[in-house]
């Protein structure tokens, strides 16, 4: 198993940035596609993006497209979410996941097998 940690949420305006970032231990680490998912409050957990082992290779929800970048620092272990011109609906907890496959086809919620602990991000209006 692969453990996860975020960290990098926070409160910002609208039209503002954060960057995430999600620090991987355990395990082939280095082969695991890795991505985000979001939860807001009252929804359910929803696919925001991922990236290849390789890095090459990333997928993004149409919400975010544009405005956030994925990204990933296998020498250290970490992935990192840039996200910039924030919206107040993009406001939610920010899970890092990890799929033991080295490629991006397949990542969503029912193969993923590894959860970090959840960042807050808020944006106000």
């Amino acid at each position: 198993q692969v453990q996860l940690v975020e960290s990098g949420g926070g409160l910002v305006q609208a039209g503002g940035s954060l960057r995430l970032s999600c620090a991987a231990s355990g395990r082939t680490v280095s082969s695991y596609s890795m991505g985000w998912f979001r939860q807001a409050i009252g929804k359910e957990r929803e696919f925001v993006a991922a990236i290849s082992w390789s890095g090459v290779a990333t997928s993004y929800a149409d919400s975010v497209k544009g405005r956030f970048t994925i990204s990933r620092d296998n020498a250290n272990n970490t992935m990192y979410l840039q996200m910039n011109s924030l919206k107040p609906e993009d406001t939610a907890v920010y899970f890092c996941a990890a799929r033991r496959e080295p490629i991006v086809a397949g990542f969503d919620r029912a193969n993923i097998r590894d959860w970090g602990q959840g960042t807050q991000v808020t944006v106000s209006s």
